[in-house]
């Protein structure tokens, strides 16, 4: 299987995920009915939207990013940072919100993060990020949605 693309995202074969079950589940016909056609490239087959394309990406209210897929709570706002890559970049999840798994696509070994309610893939996660975990949680916008706070 190689690179396969649509609407200008990319991905290659799902990062694995077969031992492990969710709160929510739901078969690939469902998925593909609730979600974009971006939204099920990203989070059922680990595609990777463009960089620079994400509307969450210049995001800066107070706020949560939840999970595109199940709404699950992810990250808070004020994790959020300006990483410089093109995507959406936070320091840390909310507690029980992500889990991972390795990810040896492109011919490298990465840290692949999944919503650890619905298993959606929703980025990578790098050990370059600041101060005060040093992580870089990379993140697909498109599979996350925003909520402003309360005001």
């Amino acid at each position: 299987m190689g690179l396969a693309t649509a609407g200008g995202l990319s991905w290659w074969p799902a990062v694995s995920r077969a031992d492990e079950t969710f709160e929510v589940t739901h078969s690939d016909a469902q998925w593909r009915k609730l979600l974009t056609p971006e939204q099920y490239a990203v989070l059922r087959q680990s595609g990777t939207e463009r960089p620079f394309t994400s509307p969450l990406l210049s995001e800066e209210r107070p706020g949560t990013f939840s999970c595109a897929g199940c709404a699950l709570d992810l990250f808070s706002s004020t994790t959020k940072f300006d990483s410089g890559t093109g995507w959406p970049s936070f320091w840390a999840p909310l507690d029980k919100a992500t889990g991972t798994t390795q990810d040896k696509s492109f011919g490298m070994v990465r840290t692949a993060v999944h919503c650890e309610r619905c298993g959606g893939h929703l980025g990578h996660v790098f050990d370059d990020g600041p101060k005060p975990t040093g992580l870089r949680y990379c993140m697909n916008g498109v599979a996350m949605n925003f909520r402003p706070a309360a005001s």
